[in-house]
């Protein structure tokens, strides 16, 4: 925010207060139970430096629907597990002030007015320097979320960092532009995104097809497969990968494909394909990208919570979240109260 603004009002009313400080299982369902606003206006007066939104758009799928449901489940039925980071030695939300904005309006079957209402809302968030965290939703939401933060911080200014089984840069699927199988083609064509600092991790399986990667390699787009994590280790591969992203930009977004991981860990989505990360890996991932680079933007998509067993997808695509915030709340100077690691004997 600038200096010159106002100082910011965040005052709930004493019973909303007290209904979002319960267990996780009651009260409204606001992500990690931050408080509701509604309005752009809400926005100026609180003055956040995150906003979660929900697109709960899935008409895009090409296998399992049910997308559409991962916002709501990722605030009603993930487990609260606290807010003390225990590596970084952070109380999260007392280091970053996090608000829930709601949902962008996805009417069912309106792939062009779900899209447009999802990148304004985004853009409301954006336009203003807060950071949006944007929870799908299939991963067509990408392609109006991620223009909406290039037009706020610059158009081909930022990388982007993709975990995904699927590269999801088809020309299009079964005639449809705006598949969840296209929407980085579509960033990229646009001019949103430059292809060079276009970076995905975790690729695997049997698709797309050759012609499609040619695409890619023209575009100069670099991608880590799930064969070379396995050989260097993520690590080393989520070293280049910053480095690819931030050649040339000022900021990235992070793109979140929660079937990166294999499912076993996230059964609980519309394309499952085994051989993925683990949770404990992907975690350590996008703390390492928050905590080290100029994170602007992040989505979490393709949850979908019919086909989740125990809310393991949920829990796994919630704490990516957290993890991400962590690393903003210490990026932003919040005190860390104990230095982590083993206690003194």
């Amino acid at each position: 925010m600038a200096n010159d603004a106002p100082a910011p009002r965040r005052e709930l009313p004493p019973g909303l207060a007290a209904q979002l400080s319960g267990p996780s299982y009651a009260g409204p369902a606001t992500f990690a139970q931050c408080p509701l606003l509604t309005e752009p206006e809400q926005l100026d007066e609180w003055q956040p430096e995150v906003a979660v939104v929900g697109a709960p758009w899935d008409d895009s799928t090409t296998n399992r629907p049910g997308a559409r449901f991962g916002p709501r489940a990722l605030r009603a039925l993930a487990y609260g597990p606290g807010t003390y980071h225990l590596d970084l030695g952070v109380e999260i939300f007392e280091g970053i002030e996090v608000v829930d904005y709601g949902d962008a309006h996805c009417p069912h079957g309106l792939v062009e007015a779900s899209h447009a209402n999802i990148k304004a809302r985004v853009g409301e968030v954006a336009s203003r320097g807060i950071f949006p965290v944007v929870l799908g939703g299939d991963h067509s939401i990408t392609w109006p979320a991620a223009t909406a933060v290039a037009e706020a911080r610059g158009w081909g200014r930022i990388g982007l960092v993709h975990f995904d089984a699927h590269a999801d840069t088809a020309e299009s699927i079964e005639g449809n532009l705006a598949s969840h199988g296209t929407p980085m083609r579509r960033l990229i064509e646009s001019g949103a995104v430059k292809g060079a600092n276009f970076v995905q991790v975790g690729l695997r399986g049997y698709w797309p097809p050759e012609e499609t990667f040619e695409w890619m390699r023209a575009q100069r787009m670099r991608w880590h497969r799930m064969q070379e994590v396995w050989e260097r280790g993520l690590p080393a591969v989520m070293a280049d990968a910053v480095a690819e992203a931030l050649e040339g930009t000022d900021g990235v977004y992070l793109s979140l494909d929660i079937d990166v991981l294999d499912p076993g860990f996230a059964p609980g989505t519309g394309t499952p394909e085994p051989g993925g990360l683990n949770p404990a890996d992907l975690l350590r991932a996008v703390r390492q990208l928050a905590l080290e680079t100029p994170l602007v933007a992040m989505d979490v998509v393709e949850v979908a919570p019919a086909y989740d067993w125990a809310e393991t997808t949920v829990n796994n695509a919630h704490r990516a979240v957290l993890e991400v915030l962590a690393g903003l709340a210490v990026r932003r100077g919040a005190p860390r109260r104990v230095v982590p690691g083993q206690p003194e004997t």
